[in-house]
């Protein structure tokens, strides 16, 4: 049976980017079960509050900046080691794969007086599952040694991760749509940007970004959809930094049914519009696991990254199909319109099932 009786849950450390913190749910939910108690996450970044907020595995996330700060020059970084102080009684599972964030989540564990018997590494796990999300859950089931007895056994659940709605956040979204006089059933959304899409002086040029693809070809691929049924819309999604690469694509289009929505998608507004749009064709990319995250008929474009370790899962089963990766190209540049748009088709093009809502979040 799982130890009901601490005092908290497990801390859970991953200092990753957005996808990769979607990969963390199938964890975090383990855990729970084992434990009794939902978890706290240490990460990086802005998206990890926002997207785990009211979710029922997690209790508190700790949010760091950035990775790369040094703990001499990070005040954030200093309160952390004090909160990490009132966790020496807690099991930690450092699911860290980059050496150089495992040097800094060592030193600050050391700092902290963190009992290493209360701590697993995810590094140290034996001929680990190829997929990402089978890897981590896989390591749901290792135990600190200062835990062993004290958990409930690892329970059978569904490695791919899945991310519930709460009823707050789809109604905002259903009105934003509503205002742009938009049907969610009839929406079709695009991620054409990567997290190496940008630079500060603009966009990355295609030879140095594996994930790209020509602005026409998207634009083009935007057209095909529309031409598919006159009844669809065409919503490119993407951040505030992203907004002029996006209008790029829809000028290119020249379609009044192709529209950007670059910088007008925060993360809670963006998982309610994936969750009730037609379908997502996206770059391998974070957007892309949020919308297998929340049942949105999925393709995925890969470039030299394999579709066997890292394809976005849906616990809902909605459909995810991917196409290129390892084995098949090296950019995604080397896919053509033709094949993506046939790809496209290949999804289940029925409106998906509604998430169930979540009336807790505040």
């Amino acid at each position: 049976m799982p130890n009901r009786t601490a005092a908290a849950g497990p801390l859970v450390i991953r200092f990753g980017r957005l996808g990769d913190t979607v990969l963390l749910q199938p964890l975090l939910h383990a855990l729970h079960l084992r434990f009794g108690r939902p978890c706290d996450l240490l990460a990086v970044g802005a998206w990890p509050e926002p997207l785990y907020r009211g979710q029922p595995d997690l209790g508190r996330v700790y949010s760091l900046k950035a990775s790369h700060r040094g703990l001499l020059l990070s005040p954030e970084r200093w309160r952390m080691l004090l909160a990490l102080r009132g966790m020496r009684a807690r099991p930690i599972y450092v699911a860290e794969p980059q050496p150089r964030s495992l040097a800094k989540i060592r030193r600050m564990l050391r700092l902290a007086g963190i009992p290493p018997e209360h701590v697993s590494w995810i590094e140290d796990m034996p001929e680990p599952p190829l997929h990402e999300a089978d890897k981590l859950l896989a390591f749901a089931g290792v135990t600190p040694p200062a835990f062993a007895g004290r958990a409930g056994p690892v329970p059978g659940i569904s490695a791919a991760p899945g991310l519930q709605i709460a009823a707050v956040d789809q109604a905002e979204a259903r009105q934003w749509l509503r205002g742009l006089g938009l049907d969610p059933s009839r929406l079709v959304l695009i991620q054409a940007a990567n997290k190496r899409t940008m630079r500060w002086n603009g966009v990355r040029a295609a030879c140095d970004d594996e994930k790209s693809w020509p602005v026409e070809r998207w634009a083009a691929l935007a057209r095909g959809i529309c031409a598919t049924r006159d009844d669809l819309t065409v919503m490119l999604c993407g951040a505030d930094a992203e907004a002029a690469y996006v209008q790029s694509i829809v000028d290119a289009a020249a379609e009044p049914r192709i529209r950007s929505a670059a910088g007008e998608l925060p993360l809670r507004r963006l998982l309610a519009v994936q969750s009730m749009a037609r379908s997502m064709v996206s770059v391998d990319t974070g957007p892309a696991h949020l919308a297998a995250a929340v049942g949105c008929p999925l393709l995925v474009l890969f470039g030299s990254l394999a579709p066997a370790q890292w394809c976005p899962r849906s616990a809902s089963g909605s459909p995810v199909i991917a196409l290129g990766g390892a084995g098949v190209v090296q950019r995604v540049d080397e896919l053509t319109v033709e094949q993506v748009l046939a790809a496209w088709r290949g999804l289940s093009l029925h409106a998906p099932m509604m998430p169930k809502a979540v009336s807790t979040v505040v």
